[in-house]
Formats: C-alpha cells, sequence, structure tokens
C-alpha cells in the first residue's frame, strides 16, 4: 500500500517554505513548491528514490552505447536496469508478456519497419535470443496476449493497416505474410496465424482487451489527422458476436471472439449536440455498417465522429478492472512545432458487465496535460504498474525542440479526492543519453516489480530491451 503524507505536514511544510521565500522578499510558488513536495514523497508515492531533476541533453556515442546498453539512459535513485537483448530489429515497438504476467519467458514484440524487415518477434528472457515469428508486416505496432491465450498484433499502416492472430508463438517462426491476400505461409505454424477482417483496416495502435473479447482500439493516421481542417482520430469499440467465456487457452483461431462481431466509434456530445471543440464529456457508441474487412476510418468519418490528435497507445487501468469498471487510457502525441504539447485521455465505459452489454454512458476526460520543454511532452505510450495505479508515461518529441534534451519516462499518480480529474503529479524517473531515441513498448510484470521497455531508434543501431527494476 502506498504511503502519504498527512494534510498538517503539507500545510507546516507550506508555513516554512512561505515564510522563508517571503523572508526573501520573493513570492511564493505554489507549483514548484508541489513539484518539490513529489520529489521530497518520490518513494512513498512512486516507489523511487530521487526523481530526475531535468531531461538529459547527452548523446552517447555509437562506440558507448554498443559497449554498454544501459547507459542509454539515466534512471531515477533506486531504479537499475539490465539488457534483455541487443539482437533482432533496431526499431522493437509495443511488447506483450508470454505466457503470462506472472512468470513471463519470453517477450512477444513488433518491429516498426517495413515488409522485408521481421514484423513479430520472440525474445527469450533467460538468453536474450531473439527468432522471427513473421515477416511481411509493415510499421507493426501493437502487440497484445489476449485472456483467450493468443497473441495478437496490427500494423500502424495509414487506412491500410490490419490485425493479426497468432495461437501458440513458441512454435511459430519464420512465417510469411501476404499483406495483399491477408495469408500466411511457408516457415513453422503458418497454420497458427490469421487476418482478422473483422476488425476491418485502420492505423492501429492502442489497444485495451476486456475478458471476454470487448476491445478498445485507437490509431494513428496522420494523413486524416486535424491538419488544414481534418477531423483527427477516431476511438473505436469491437463487440464481439461470440464473447469468450472460458478460463482455459483456445487451441483454435476459429474459437476466438476476434472472429466476428459488431464495431462502434465514439462520438462525444448527446443527441445532435457534437463537433469540434467537444472532445470530453459524455459520449456515444456509433455502430458502423457491419461488413467484412471494412475501412473503419472511412466508415468513422462518415459517421461524424470525434478526432484526437495522434491518438496512440492504451492501456486499461488496471485498478479500474479491479473495481468492475472499465477505463482505458491513451495518450494523444500532440504536435510539439505548434506548442500543442499533447495530452492522455481516460475514457470510462461503466462496469464491466455494461462495457460488454454495450448498454453504459461512455465519457471521456482528460487525465494529463502536456507542457513545456522540461515537462511532459509527446506522451506516446502508457503502463499501468500493477499495485500503486501509476501510469507511466513514455515521450516521443523532436528532440531539438526548444533546445536539446532527450525523450523521458514519467511516473504519474492516479486522481485522487480533490477538485480536478487530472493526475495528482508526475516525476521524471529516467532519461535517455541519446538525442536520436525514444522510449517505446513499456510494460509491467504482474508484480508490477519488472518494466521492459524498448529504446528505439538508439544510436547502437541495434535493438535495446530493457528490465527495468528497483521499485519498491
Amino acid at each position: 500500500m502506498r504511503k502519504s503524507f498527512t494534510v498538517l505536514t503539507a500545510v507546516a511544510a507550506i508555513g516554512v517554505v512561505g515564510a522563508g521565500v517571503a523572508a526573501a522578499g520573493g513570492p511564493f510558488n505554489f507549483g514548484q513548491f508541489r513539484d518539490q513536495q513529489l520529489a521530497n514523497h518520490s518513494q512513498d508515492l512512486f516507489g523511487v528514490g530521487k526523481p530526475i531533476a531535468a531531461s538529459s541533453t547527452r548523446q552517447l556515442t555509437q562506440a558507448e552505447a554498443a559497449a554498454d546498453p544501459t547507459r542509454l539512459a539515466t534512471l531515477a535513485h533506486g531504479l537499475r536496469a539490465r539488457v534483455v537483448t541487443t539482437q533482432g530489429p533496431a526499431v522493437d515497438d509495443q511488447i506483450s508478456l508470454w505466457p503470462n504476467s506472472s512468470h513471463p519467458t519470453h517477450l512477444i514484440a513488433c518491429n516498426e519497419e517495413g515488409t522485408t524487415s521481421p514484423g513479430l518477434v520472440r525474445i527469450e528472457l533467460a538468453t536474450g535470443r531473439v527468432d522471427t515469428i513473421v515477416t511481411g508486416t509493415t510499421s507493426c505496432d501493437p502487440t497484445r496476449r489476449t485472456p483467450w491465450g493468443t497473441i495478437v498484433f496490427g500494423e500502424e499502416a495509414g487506412q491500410g493497416g490490419r490485425l493479426y492472430e497468432l495461437v501458440d508463438p513458441l512454435h511459430t517462426t519464420g512465417v510469411t505474410l501476404d499483406r495483399t491476400t491477408g495469408t500466411f505461409s511457408g516457415g513453422g505454424g503458418a497454420d497458427n496465424l490469421v487476418t482478422r477482417t473483422a476488425l476491418g483496416t485502420a492505423a492501429f495502435e492502442g489497444l485495451g482487451i476486456l475478458d471476454d473479447g470487448t476491445s478498445y482500439l485507437d490509431g494513428d493516421d496522420s494523413n486524416i489527422g486535424p491538419k488544414n481542417g481534418g477531423p483527427g482520430n477516431p476511438l473505436f469499440k469491437f463487440i464481439p458476436d461470440h464473447p469468450f467465456v472460458g478460463t482455459a487457452p483456445i487451441t483454435s483461431l476459429s474459437q476466438s471472439p476476434w472472429a466476428s462481431g459488431r464495431t462502434f466509434a465514439l462520438r462525444v456530445g448527446l443527441s445532435n449536440n457534437f463537433g469540434q471543440g467537444r472532445e470530453s464529456g459524455f459520449a456515444q457508441w456509433l455502430p458502423l455498417p457491419q461488413v467484412d474487412n471494412p475501412n473503419l476510418e472511412a466508415e468513422a468519418l462518415a459517421a461524424g465522429v470525434t478526432g484526437y490528435y495522434r491518438t496512440e497507445d492504451a492501456d486499461l487501468d488496471p485498478v479500474a478492472l479491479q473495481r468492475g469498471n472499465v477505463r482505458v487510457c491513451i495518450p494523444s502525441t500532440g504536435d510539439e512545432t505548434n506548442h500543442l504539447y499533447g495530452e492522455t485521455i481516460c475514457l470510462t465505459d461503466g462496469t464491466v458487465a455494461q462495457a460488454e452489454a454495450n448498454t453504459a454512458q461512455p465519457e471521456v476526460q482528460p487525465f494529463q496535460i502536456g507542457g513545456t520543454s522540461q515537462g511532459i511532452n509527446m506522451p506516446d505510450n502508457i503502463a499501468f504498474q500493477p499495485g500503486s495505479g501509476n501510469a507511466v508515461l513514455h515521450e516521443d518529441a523532436e528532440t531539438t525542440f526548444e533546445g536539446p534534451h532527450n525523450n523521458d519516462l514519467w511516473d504519474c499518480l492516479p486522481d485522487g479526492s480533490d477538485q480536478d480529474l487530472l493526475s495528482d503529479g508526475c516525476v521524471r524517473i529516467a532519461t535517455l543519453n541519446d538525442l536520436t531515441a525514444e522510449w517505446t513498448g513499456g510494460i509491467f510484470d504482474a508484480t508490477g516489480k519488472h518494466f521492459f521497455v524498448s529504446i528505439q531508434h538508439n544510436i547502437s543501431g541495434t535493438a535495446t530491451i530493457l528490465d527495468i527494476t528497483g521499485w519498491r
């Protein structure tokens, strides 16, 4: 259980700090005081020692990074990193734990490169060995282990991206995807893979999957983003025709709830009260035309749904799920050239039973607002930490933005009982020492003490996945 410092302690501290600053002739800056209190109590609030005060401006050489990949990152006091692998593709993105989150033996990761590069890879935790499961995808980005014991993965490839499903990832190797036909061949275990046409095409990135197969999806397609009056990126919901109700992993892909179902898109605003300026508040799920292999983004735009700017990863809030509720949080990366620093939004969809029956009143509210070169800007990925309920946000900013500085990892508290719905505060827990790189794909194990994360596009030119530990 997280400890907390008392209100009286905080009030006393305000008095001491305020008196000291007033005596020195300067105004009392409560915002800075709050940030300092977060840092002072970071062990209790975040499970780490002293957080990092500022982004690194350092640039390692290729030789330095190759000699010791852990030097690519500076971590908050108490955290430490182990190199999982430097093999395989250099653009590993989102990661799933296999066969479970309690005792994983492998990581299953997407590679964002093109069709001639490995698309989905398997990484053995004990040795760092990397094997290619599938080649032929393009811009493979999201991957999740499903409640029914499969791996789903998708492409962030404009309006032509697809979702795929894999059973038995440990015995599927060297398979080739034909994106034109959506079929798999060659290697070992091609029959273990299928293209999920029921979920259509889009630039897939974020996935949140409930136990019965009800799923939340978002995509980042900058081609239809809010440029020159464009409508932005929609949020989707998939409800299976045949929900998963078992407990054991499925043995055939025909048993998957992703085989068929209905798709909906989110419109913020009730009745006809929707449109530009309405990005938060009560919402509704609009049914999309039910055809096989639909272009989801085209259908959503025709329906007149709410758009966001560069929606990226998504993660289900485990604390909400434990309470029987559905809350999925989604970073919107933003546009640093226009000081649109990005934000993280959270979608609530009632109880689990209501979400699965699609009878809830959905609602969208902001959780974190970015800002300034030394604050959280351009959030890309999100990972909730089991136990604490804290959320780790990954930055993906242009590192020349407002002077050279590297991308960071931020640890954010849940929203408490206060006057807003935002996180109660965030601290910087890691910063890169490589202006070419970004954090991506971070995921906690079930204990919340192992955080597996990829350092993408880094100066070494090789894959670098770290296991960060030390949370207390």
